[in-house]
């Protein structure tokens, strides 16, 4: 039997390669709005997180949100994606 290859994506805050479905997506959709998106097939631009908050708040520490988006991002926007983050 063959065995299925993992995707693996990189976490915006620790920078490590991790399987998919153990990361949270996080997407711009092509109206401009950025969002938790729980279904991990919602139409847009998406970055992938750890479901860890240090990983959340390193990532927009550092900018990486704006990299990853190519565009500013209201601090409002991360206000309610913390929320959204399990501790």
């Amino acid at each position: 039997m063959k065995t299925r290859k993992v995707p693996m994506r990189m976490c915006l805050g620790c920078q490590q390669m991790k399987p998919k479905k153990g990361l949270l997506r996080i997407v711009r959709t092509p109206e401009g709005t950025v969002e938790l998106d729980s279904t991990g097939k919602r139409n847009g631009r998406g970055a992938y997180i750890c479901s860890d908050l240090t990983c959340f708040r390193t990532a927009v520490r550092e900018h990486r949100f704006r990299k990853a988006f190519e565009v500013d991002i209201d601090p409002k926007v991360f206000a309610d994606l913390e929320g959204k983050i399990s501790p």
